[in-house]
């Protein structure tokens, strides 16, 4: 174990100085002689000498220096010269002492340093605040000529200051360090120290300023150079919402006094509650909408110490309801507000909206119903005999009772104003270029590029050979059995989107986006005997999931606070804009389909909007949920490598030593300003008086 790097100075505390300002005191030479030099006077008629014998005395007297006298302006320059001199020499009173040449300081910013703590004079602050006032304090310990850099450690490392001598922009760079609701990494920053040290020479030292509620106890493993962890805080007891879950459900409409009644919409939360405590915690859950007073709904709950207890909430929405925020609140609050409040979003309704365009016109069974599908007919391509899979498509998507299916023309599809962003699409016989909506499924296209798949000629009779089971479109089916009557060549521009394998070729790929799923059939369902096979009901119904799935998410990936937040918006999404959980405007960037935003600090809703043929706006909540910040009892840091690493806590540590440097120059401004005062305000008085003796 190394030494610790700060260490109090044995006796009275060390006065300091640095030699490079006590140069200013030859000055005081000079000054000296100005006043016991004599006055070299010029010559004048006057009618008596009378009144300048003391000027004939100096006339008369050969030595060039008179008699030093005590004169108050002579006091009060030397004076003020003196205590410049001493300023300029950074004098200070020592009780601590940070060796090492370069120094790297290091702050934990992660959600556990925004817990409550208390002062060494027993004030109510955070963590954090304690472990900046320790970083200024390790500042002025610092030996003369040394210099320090520091960094912030939240989910990312961040380079606060640059390596620097002058400790006022240091402490600046301090100041602007906060608290972020992500669980931290020291690692990372660690690492980055020791790479900006590790080009220096002399001695380099790290100096880590944590809580040590570490999400990663072996941050400091294989660390090359000293290291020295200082801990602040407390452990303290502390309960939080670690899991929140918000889906679309049905419930009895008329309760327990009519249990026969209709099955009603309802919004189901499921939240986990940790108590991370020693102590049973009496709580109360309550959910309400985001900027709404009222509450929607709450449970009384009894946590066990070292619990995690699942709780349910509901409540009945309205269509006005569908996907505004909901705030889910922890009381009474304790020591770590941040995760005692989690955020959802309401699901946009129960059922999926479908719309099913045709390039032929409406389909559906108002056609003529779907009839018999088969493989006689005249020979042609796929796609141009009068038979049409839509009607077979439109009575497999209505089969799901959780779907609300629109059938039309590929104009209203195309011209639809107010088309819901999470529509999944069915189009058929056709490959428009911009589609709205979600999810999409294109069933036996013309020939040409579609979505990335070149459409080829036709192949009469192909046999079915393969498929791609590991996808989750075709999970749980099988295509043995299976006839074609014909179906387009499909070359899709990857080998690995190939879905459905004939001898002659691919007859189905994957044309997904990074904002949507899609399929492409290169054959008309209704000329073949798939409709009539179970596995062609379950195919629908593996994309509808998938397509339910994206609608109740809208996020691709994780919405953890720290990690970038990735929102589907439509392809001709322009002029986006993106807006924090305190209303700051946050950078924001497009990407094949998708919004992103590369970092989220804060737990809370970020609103994403976009102008467009498609204009909208989407909500999404980003939560902290993560046990090992919300786990206020520190943990044993893992430490492998060749350097050495102390651990030692704040209270411990001496007090820091004060800099007189701005107190001495304010004194010598003093003096200045005084002898400036006396040396205007005497002479004008001597003169009042010569003239009255005159």
């Amino acid at each position: 174990m190394a030494a610790p790097l700060a260490q109090a100075s044995a006796g009275s505390p060390l006065s300091l100085l640095a030699p490079g300002g006590l140069w200013l005191l030859a000055l005081l030479g000079p000054l000296v002689l100005l006043y016991i030099l004599k006055i070299k006077r010029s010559r004048r008629r006057v009618p008596s000498t009378w009144l300048w014998a003391a000027a004939q005395r100096d006339l008369m007297a050969r030595a060039p220096f008179r008699r030093l006298i005590a004169q108050l302006p002579l006091v009060l320059q030397a004076l003020a010269l003196a205590l410049l001199a001493l300023a300029l020499a950074r004098p200070a009173s020592r009780g601590r002492a940070l060796t090492g040449d370069h120094v790297a300081i290091i702050l934990d910013a992660s959600a556990s340093m925004s817990a409550a703590a208390l002062s060494p004079s027993g004030e109510a602050t955070t963590r954090i605040e304690l472990g900046k006032q320790l970083a200024r304090d390790l500042l002025s310990g610092l030996t003369p000529g040394s210099d320090a850099l520091v960094l912030e450690a939240g989910r990312d490392a961040r380079l606060v200051a640059a390596l620097d001598r002058d400790l006022v922009r240091l402490r600046a760079a301090i100041d602007t360090v906060a608290a972020r609701d992500v669980e931290g990494d020291l690692g990372a920053a660690v690492a980055l120290a020791a790479d900006r040290l590790r080009q220096l020479g002399g001695a380099r030292r790290i100096v880590v300023i944590t809580d040590g509620n570490l999400a990663r106890p072996d941050a400091l493993r294989g660390v090359s150079l000293p290291v020295e962890v200082i801990t602040v805080g407390t452990p303290v007891d502390n309960a939080a919402i670690v899991r929140v879950d918000v889906r679309s459900g049905s419930g009895p409409a008329g309760g327990a006094d009519d249990p026969r009644a209709e099955a009603r919409e309802e919004v189901q939360a499921f939240l986990v509650v940790a108590n991370l405590g020693a102590q049973p915690r009496d709580l109360y859950v309550t959910m309400r909408q985001d900027n709404a007073s009222d509450v929607l709904s709450s449970r009384r709950v009894l946590v066990k110490p070292g619990e995690r207890l699942p709780v349910v909430l509901t409540f009945r929405p309205s269509p006005g309801d569908y996907r505004k925020g909901l705030l889910f609140e922890l009381s009474p609050r304790d020591a770590m507000p941040v995760d005692d409040v989690a955020y959802g979003r309401v699901p946009a309704g129960d059922k999926l909206p479908v719309f099913l365009a045709s390039a032929g016109g409406e389909p559906g069974p108002g056609q003529g119903g779907p009839g018999q599908p088969g493989l006689a007919g005249p020979g042609g391509p796929a796609g141009a005999t009068s038979s049409s899979g839509s009607p077979w498509l439109a009575r497999a998507l209505a089969s799901d009772p959780m779907t609300s299916v629109t059938a039309g023309s590929l104009a209203d599809l195309l011209g639809a104003p107010a088309l819901d962003p999470d529509t999944f699409v069915v189009i058929d016989g056709a490959c428009p270029p911009d589609v709205p909506g979600g999810d999409l499924l294109i069933v036996n296209p013309p020939p040409g590029r579609c979505f990335g798949t070149v459409v080829g000629p036709a192949i009469e009779r192909p046999t079915l050979t393969s498929w791609d089971t590991a996808d989750p479109r075709l999970r749980f089916l099988t295509l043995d059995g299976v006839h074609l009557r014909a179906a387009s060549s499909l070359e899709p521009d990857a080998a690995t989107r190939a879905l459905i394998r004939a001898q002659e070729g691919t007859v189905a790929t994957d044309i997904s986006t990074a904002s949507r799923t899609g399929t492409l059939l290169g054959f008309d369902v209704g000329e073949s005997d798939w409709p009539l096979k179970a596995s062609f009901v379950l195919f629908v119904r593996n994309l509808l999931e998938q397509a339910r799935a994206h609608r109740a998410h809208g996020v691709t990936g994780p919405a953890r606070t720290g990690e970038p937040l990735r929102v589907s918006v439509p392809a001709t999404a322009r002029d986006l804009e993106a807006i924090g959980p305190a209303g700051e405007r946050l950078e924001v960037a497009q990407r094949a389909g998708l919004a992103v935003i590369a970092e989220t600090p804060r737990a809370g809703f970020y609103r994403i909007s976009w102008q467009g043929p498609q204009a909208g706006s989407v909500l999404v909540p980003a939560n902290l949920t993560s046990v090992a910040e919300s786990d206020l009892t520190p943990r044993p840091l893992v430490a492998e490598g060749g350097g050495e690493v102390a651990v030692s806590s704040a209270e411990g540590q001496p007090d820091a030593h004060t800099e007189w440097t701005w107190l001495l120059a304010l004194a010598a401004l003093a003096f200045v300003v005084f002898d400036v005062w006396y040396f205007t305000r005497v002479p004008r008085r001597q003169q009042g008086h010569d003239g009255a003796a005159a």
